[in-house]
């Protein structure tokens, strides 16, 4: 796919999350709105989903362990048709399928029911471990959050992906250098968390996050890594595309008022 066309998916992404949590008045923009590139790739270029195939597993799978980020992925998936775009609007209201955190039970397309932080990469190590016994090729995918990345769970499950060799595995670090408390290196600084999981046995990979091209080659050099799980170590921006919104922690889980989503979409008509 060209890279103009994935721009156009990505700005389509990034007004419906800003429609979704505008229309809730609750949610996290920053962070979805940062890892919209990836997951745009992802979705329209490197994975095999569609809306054919989205209710089964003979598919390449994907995790969201960052689960609040779950406006992404609910746009994702009615950008690629998987869910009808009306249903956006739907988002966290009482008895809707399009939850503040994505329910596998739900939604097609959902191949992880995540929210509670550190818990997606130990997900992602078994489905890689039931491709392997079940004879199934295809890859599973996993975005994880920088801050998330303080979790003691993601380590454990970084020692299990490289002790059974998963190369069918690649984890996506969305690395803003912001968590809802403010920078990560005040809270706790996981930091440098390339060479933890360089030290962990995996293989680290280095992209944009951004950059279309440079994820493009990130994800062939995963595909090709063998007897190894492979991180992308993506560096963004929190809120990217929105001016205001942008690097500001306080965006990570707050709602635009009218006038600042209407701000938010008429820049986002300019990408």
């Amino acid at each position: 796919m060209q890279n103009e066309e994935l721009k156009h998916h990505a700005a389509n992404i990034r007004k419906n999350i800003i429609r979704e949590v505008y229309n809730a008045q609750s949610g996290h923009p920053g962070g979805s709105l940062g890892a919209a590139d990836i997951l745009t790739i992802l979705y329209f270029e490197i994975m095999d989903i569609n809306p054919d195939n989205a209710s089964g597993i003979d598919r390449d799978r994907f995790v969201l362990s960052k689960g609040h980020a779950s406006p992404l992925l609910y746009a994702v998936l009615a950008e690629k048709g998987i869910i009808p775009e009306e249903s956006l609007l739907t988002y966290r209201k009482i008895n809707s399928k399009l939850q503040g955190h994505p329910n596998m039970n739900y939604l097609p397309g959902i191949d992880m029911s995540t929210g509670s932080l550190g818990q997606g990469l130990a997900a992602a190590d078994g489905m890689a471990i039931a491709n392997v016994l079940s004879g199934n090729d295809h890859r599973i995918y996993v975005l994880l959050g920088d801050g998330e990345c303080e979790e003691g769970e993601i380590w454990e499950a970084a020692m299990a992906a490289n002790h059974f060799k998963h190369d069918n595995l690649c984890a996506i670090l969305d690395l803003n250098g912001l968590q809802i408390d403010g920078k990560t290196e005040d809270v706790i600084g996981p930091n440098p968390l390339d060479e933890k999981f360089a030290a962990f046995g995996w293989h680290v990979v280095y992209a944009d996050g951004h950059d279309f091209d440079q994820l493009r080659a990130a994800f062939a050099e995963a595909e090709n890594t063998k007897g190894k799980p492979t991180v992308i170590i993506a560096r963004t921006v929190k809120g990217k595309g929105v001016s205001y919104m942008e690097n500001i922690a306080g965006w990570h889980g707050k709602a635009p008022n009218e006038a600042e989503m209407k701000q938010a979409l008429s820049e986002l008509e300019e990408k």
